[in-house]
């Protein structure tokens, strides 16, 4: 942040503002995981029950969630997770890479977050690129990822795994996109997703979506009830957030699905 905000510790060379070499010493101003490693860093130095409520009744667009203590809290960034059972696809599929996951336990509670910052979500993931009749976005993949690791799914195990709420998420600089309003739809989401006879759906609406604009309103409003730690955490990420809103890539349209094969291919991972 004080590279950016502040140009502290030097600034980029023109080859390097150009594309033209990419210096591993020089974090980019596009790269979506500085972006989501800061969020998520602030975040954690702010007492929950100030924001997370709040940030999740509008994302959602629900009053469903009350302001609480919340036991057990942790927010993670890129947290891994096993490759999806194949007897569940039709095709095979690797590993997950969740880009921020929410946990806390009363009651318990998982909050699967896809953050992207100059690049709209990938419309083809590994080994998938539409071809088996059912979407392949990334959005689709964590909703798919969260409903099966939540316990959603029959099992013929010995032992059911414990269901927990699942709410999943997309972050981004502005809210609308298209994806986020297709899967709030219940019969879309059946649709979209292969054996979904075997799912047990979430009550309610669970899929949503933040933007910075979001994220802002709500440390605002809860700034005054906070210590002052905490509001040095909040006026520093907010003028944050504004800086990346006011300078994100394709600030005249709202993020669209890519038609690239690799989510790496048009972000600066």
């Amino acid at each position: 942040m004080l590279v950016e905000l502040h140009t502290k510790g030097g600034g980029l060379c023109s080859e390097a503002k150009a594309g033209a070499i990419h210096c591993p010493l020089i974090v980019r101003p596009t790269s979506e995981d500085v972006v989501t490693g800061h969020i998520v860093q602030s975040l954690r130095l702010i007492n929950p029950r100030h924001w997370l409520s709040d940030l999740l009744n509008g994302a959602l667009e629900t009053q469903r969630y009350n302001r609480q203590i919340y036991r057990g809290f942790k927010i993670e960034p890129w947290v891994g997770k096993a490759p999806f059972p194949r007897e569940l696809l039709k095709w095979d599929e690797g590993s997950t890479e969740v880009d921020v996951v929410i946990t806390w336990e009363n009651p318990p509670t998982t909050v699967f977050i896809e953050a992207k910052y100059g690049s709209p979500l990938s419309a083809k993931t590994a080994n998938n690129s539409g071809q088996h009749g059912y979407p392949s976005d990334q959005l689709i993949r964590n909703i798919r990822v969260g409903l099966h690791e939540c316990g959603y799914y029959k099992s013929n195990a010995l032992f059911e795994t414990a269901r927990r709420n699942l709410i999943v998420l997309m972050l981004a600089p502005d809210t609308g996109h298209t994806l986020v309003k297709e899967y709030r739809s219940l019969d879309r989401l059946k649709a979209a997703i292969p054996h979904s006879s075997q799912i047990t759906w979430p009550t309610g609406p669970f899929v949503g979506e933040v933007g910075y604009r979001d994220i802002r309103q709500v440390l605002l409003a809860r700034r005054r009830y906070v210590t002052i730690t905490e509001r040095h955490v909040i006026d520093s990420l907010i003028e944050y957030l504004s800086f990346k809103h006011q300078t994100r890539p394709n600030r005249t349209a709202l993020p669209m699905v890519s038609s690239a094969t690799d989510e790496n291919c048009q972000s600066s991972r």
